[in-house]
């Protein structure tokens, strides 16, 4: 573990545990808790090592082979923001939270206004903040109406938003990057991984259920922009594969959600955010804890296959899942969907 300090240094850490949980319905994706040793470290004034005024974990898990070579994967860049523990015995306990956090703080002291495409007001958004940080996209990008965000408002619900209006996503990676990306479709993208039973395999256990709650088969996407003088636009977009579960005109029923923004100012924009949008009001049809091997270099998002000990094969689309910082810590891989796999 890498502490980085406000001051410029870098330290090394040793610790004896923990956790880095990642979640993808969090708004910051990845938080950390993770223990030490060292009472020593609990900071009593500002300028101590672990004091929590900006200083940063960079936390990286692998194996060390015989030689004492290391292979690391990197789990979370973390703004540390809160240390405790017994002073006189230890361990202590070093907690952060992954660098939304920091966009999400800088809420706005004046109106705030976007406009041009999506991924350029979001870049402009985090770099308000974080002036070096890199941001990438896998979305497609478009244009968007101008929006105008009040005093108070919180920075990182607009990045999100914006996101959504291009049937997206904003997160920080584990590398400590900036990320735009729509989730990916569980019929046609290719797995990242496969947890199987067997010899050789990762699987240890898994329980799987089916419900219907917070799923939708509909999205109803708005926009109406007053500063451009655009009049309100609309498009409904349904579950129309007839051999789908949740088929709009199938004995599921119709379930819409919504989404309006003042950046969508044309009904083809509004017709690409709700299709990109149905695909993630979908998915939670299927949920499943799978127990695994750890795999450090997994994300929430990914596509993975499993294959059961009877040698049925699914795929998963993950929601969640903790890294554990120690060698016998539980890696369990929460997931929202699933369909059946070759």
């Amino acid at each position: 573990m890498v502490l980085f300090r406000t001051d410029g240094s870098v330290d090394r850490l040793d610790h004896e545990g923990g956790t880095v949980t990642v979640d993808r319905g969090s708004q910051c994706r990845r938080t950390c808790s993770v223990t030490v040793p060292d009472p020593a470290l609990i900071p009593r004034t500002p300028t101590d090592k672990l004091a929590v005024y900006g200083a940063r974990l960079r936390i990286s898990r692998g194996v060390q082979y015989s030689d004492g070579t290391q292979e690391l994967v990197p789990v979370g860049v973390f703004r540390l923001d809160e240390v405790s523990g017994d002073i006189d015995e230890g361990p202590v306990t070093l907690s952060g939270k992954s660098l939304e956090c920091i966009v999400q703080d800088d809420k706005f002291t004046t109106p705030y206004r976007a406009s041009g495409t999506a991924v350029g007001a979001i870049t402009a958004l985090i770099q308000r903040t974080l002036p070096d940080a890199i941001v990438t996209s896998t979305a497609t990008d478009a244009a968007i109406g101008p929006r105008t965000w009040d005093v108070e408002g919180d920075p990182w619900a607009a990045v999100i938003e914006l996101a959504a209006a291009i049937g997206a996503t904003c997160y920080c990676t584990a590398d400590g990057e900036f990320m735009v990306a729509e989730l990916p479709d569980l019929a046609t993208a290719t797995p990242v991984w496969s947890i199987a039973a067997g010899e050789g395999g990762a699987y240890v256990q898994a329980s799987r259920g089916m419900t219907s709650d917070k799923v939708f088969n509909g999205v109803l996407a708005r926009g109406e922009n007053t500063e451009n003088n655009i009049a309100p636009v609309s498009s409904l977009v349904v579950d129309n594969d007839a051999s789908s579960p949740t088929y709009w005109s199938g004995p599921f029923g119709h379930r819409p959600t919504f989404y309006s923004s003042s950046t969508l100012i044309t009904t083809a924009a509004c017709t690409a955010a709700a299709t990109l949008l149905l695909r993630s009001a979908q998915a939670p049809n299927a949920s499943a804890d799978i127990t695994s091997l750890p795999n450090p270099a997994l994300e929430a998002g990914d596509v993975v296959r499993v294959v059961y000990p009877d040698g049925t094969k699914e795929l998963h689309q993950v929601a969640s899942f903790p890294i554990p910082l120690d060698i016998g810590g539980a890696f369990t891989v929460q997931t929202i969907s699933a369909k059946e796999g070759s």
